[in-house]
């Protein structure tokens, strides 16, 4: 089995990165950190209008009609500059919801919109500290109206329409609802997290207009299947992260000297560069077998996506702290960039559940393959 990715999936990813590199410089990173905005809007236009927040959505729906391939390796230079735009919340969840759960209408109206980026969306399931489960909602639809609190939702002040996870007396215990945000009975706390350079808040639902997503009664299962996709692609941005973690410590070994020679001559520090280099290895090998089986929509798939979860998590805290480590005194001051990486690696790694979450379910997943 060829797992490498073809001479157009690279042209993709390159393209991806010229661009980027050029138009994503630490400085708009910078700004959005420094500054009131809740996401680079200049440079998410420049993106949606390469057509990426279209990638895997068919071109009769208005997207470009490429495969998970190709969304994996944008996610991952996305993440190699730790861009401050809502694509992951709108890409890897909203658009998602709509394509695995929609109708036909649903999918005609909104797909359009989210590839051309009109629209932003996001996701919300979660209500309180603690793992979520149908038992634990509190959310409710009563005639077309939904109640109900959602915490720490990303980009939901950016968003135009929200997933949301509501109660259902059938099924599973759950049920998925469309919302446009833009209406009477949506109210929004702010948040404040350790990364401000992406927009988190509470959404407060009190008698909004709601629109079933899906079958009645089938919301947690979809949301699992809507997660593990999902898992897949922040992996492939978790892990460009945690690459560009280690070339930023190497360059900085290699350019440091102390004692008249580099630091990176040093055996301690070739140890940090080593094991880094190590995790960041074996979360690619997890994060291709991830991004095969989304592609495939193979059964192994929650299995491929918590593996490829939990690597990706681990390699992007480790190398992230590592970094900062490797720079020393200075790697700790705002003045360095280091902060950017270890600030989107703590939240990346609870976005959609924590590692610990993830680590469950790779536990059940892989007895069930077994079993």
């Amino acid at each position: 089995m060829n797992f490498e990715f073809n001479e157009d999936q690279i042209f993709v990813r390159d393209a991806a990165r010229t661009f980027l590199k050029a138009n994503c410089p630490p400085e708009v990173v910078r700004r959005v950190l420094e500054g009131n905005e809740r996401y680079a809007a200049d440079l998410w236009q420049q993106i949606v209008a390469q057509g990426w927040a279209g990638t895997a959505i068919p071109e009769e729906y208005g997207g470009l009609g490429m495969s998970y391939l190709e969304l994996v390796l944008v996610a991952e230079e996305l993440g190699r500059v730790c861009a401050p735009v809502p694509f992951a919340s709108s890409v890897y969840l909203a658009t998602e919801a709509i394509l695995q759960a929609g109708s036909e209408a649903q999918k005609q109206k909104w797909l359009p919109q989210l590839a051309e980026g009109a629209v932003i969306g996001t996701l919300a399931y979660a209500e309180k500290a603690g793992a979520t489960s149908p038992a634990t909602l509190e959310t409710v639809v009563e005639n077309g109206k939904i109640y109900g609190r959602k915490t720490t939702v990303a980009d939901a002040e950016i968003a135009q329409i929200i997933i949301v996870a509501a109660k259902s007396e059938n099924g599973d215990g759950a049920s998925l609802y469309l919302v446009p945000l833009r209406q009477e009975g949506i109210s929004f706390e702010s948040i404040n997290t350790i990364d401000p350079s992406l927009n988190h808040a509470n959404v407060i639902l009190n008698g909004a207009s709601a629109e079933l997503l899906g079958v009645d009664g089938e919301g947690w299962s979809m949301l699992q299947k809507i997660l593990d996709r999902a898992a897949v692609l922040y992996a492939w941005e978790q892990l460009g992260g945690s690459e560009t973690c280690l070339a930023m410590a190497k360059a900085h070994a290699m350019e440091r000297y102390a004692f008249g020679r580099p630091i990176g001559s040093f055996q301690a520090i070739k140890h940090k560069l080593a094991n880094m280099y190590v995790k960041n290895t074996l979360a690619r090998s997890n994060a291709y077998y991830g991004a095969w089986a989304l592609n495939s929509d193979a059964p192994e798939l929650p299995l491929a996506a918590a593996t490829a979860r939990v690597g990706s998590t681990q390699a992007y805290y480790f190398s992230s702290k590592e970094s900062i480590q490797t720079h020393g005194g200075m790697g700790f001051t705002w003045e360095v960039d280091c902060q950017f990486y270890y600030r989107r690696a703590k939240v990346l790694s609870v976005v959609i559940g924590s590692e610990r979450v993830w680590a469950d379910k790779l536990i059940k997943a892989a007895d069930r393959v077994e079993a």
